[in-house]
């Protein structure tokens, strides 16, 4: 089928793919946009799985101050050749991980981080909350697993929602610039500070865990 320059021009702007990707996507789907970002964003993720273990050793080192210079960030975010660390759309994804960090605060990059410790004391908690629900056992660990989920959901970086665009995490957000930008792209380490909190005798795992040392 015939597709119009307008939608392909629209399906560009909300995906960032190529202009021959995007006809090909809309052919398929028919002219419907909708369906034609999620057959870019299926292909997208295909492509960032297969350069996913490829060395990304350059990039940048990204900052974002938010509400008036209360808060703080900045990130490591690296990719494979210095070329595209200065494109704009690099640094563009960088500055929106900067301010997830910012808005969402993380603990961690990713669940991997997490210490086997840190996950215990959480099932424990979960199970005595199911446990007073009076359902059984194998109900309870199935409650457990999915409070397990929600709670990398909060404290873990690459599954927290992207702020700007609630269909995506920031996993799918930096796998859909992968397939973009044609190189593997991770996120290495962030630290982010909150003016007037008290560092004094505190463990900082948000920041030893992401490759910084303590802040104070």
């Amino acid at each position: 089928m015939d597709v119009s320059a307008s939608l392909v021009k629209d399906l560009r702007e909300k995906t960032g793919a190529g202009v021959m990707d995007c006809k090909q996507a809309l052919a398929e789907s028919k002219g419907n946009l909708e369906e034609a970002i999620d057959i870019l964003r299926k292909k997208g993720l295909a492509a960032a799985r297969k350069k996913a273990t490829r060395v990304a050793k350059e990039g940048i080192v990204g900052s974002y101050i938010h509400a008036g210079g209360k808060i703080g960030v900045l990130v490591e975010v690296n990719c494979e050749t210095d070329f595209v660390a200065k494109t704009d759309d690099f640094k563009s994804l960088v500055k929106d991980i900067a301010m997830q960090i910012a808005a969402a605060n993380p603990k961690y990059v990713s669940r991997e981080q997490v210490s086997p410790e840190e996950i215990e004391r959480e099932k424990k908690i979960y199970e005595a909350q199911a446990k007073e629900s009076g359902k059984p056992a194998g109900v309870i660990d199935k409650m457990v697993q999915g409070k397990l989920e929600k709670y990398y959901e909060l404290i873990c970086l690459n599954e927290q929602v992207f702020i700007k665009d609630p269909e995506l995490t920031i996993e799918q957000l930096i796998k859909g610039k992968i397939a973009q930008l044609g190189e593997n792209i991770s996120i290495k380490r962030f630290v982010r500070f909150h003016l007037g909190e008290d560092n004094q005798g505190q463990e900082y795992p948000a920041y030893r865990q992401a490759g910084f040392s303590n802040p104070a």
